[in-house]
């Protein structure tokens, strides 16, 4: 029994560590793409504020998906903001 839990233990833990590294990476690069679409300035100045904003947002969906109470909470948190901005991206870039 004991060796079970410490299985399920490592395997959450991985699991989280995989949602932090690309799926943080994943919403910090579906995050950058909507700022840079989206911020009222010149587009280079855009570009470079969301550039340097995704830094934020990457560390910040890594702390969520550790502090999140289980594995699966974490892949949804990280998931589904990255999916609508995403689609976002996309209903921008069609329309421009």
């Amino acid at each position: 029994m004991k060796a079970n839990e410490g299985l399920r233990y490592r395997l959450g833990v991985a699991s989280r560590a995989v949602a932090a590294i690309i799926g943080g990476y994943a919403l910090a690069a579906a995050a950058t793409a909507f700022m840079a679409l989206t911020l009222p300035m010149a587009r280079a100045d855009a570009v470079l504020t969301a550039t340097l904003l995704s830094f934020t947002v990457y560390v910040c969906a890594v702390v969520w998906v550790f502090a999140a109470r289980d594995a699966l909470r974490a892949w949804l948190g990280i998931g589904i903001p990255a999916l609508l901005l995403g689609m976002g991206v996309m209903a921008l870039r069609s329309t421009a």
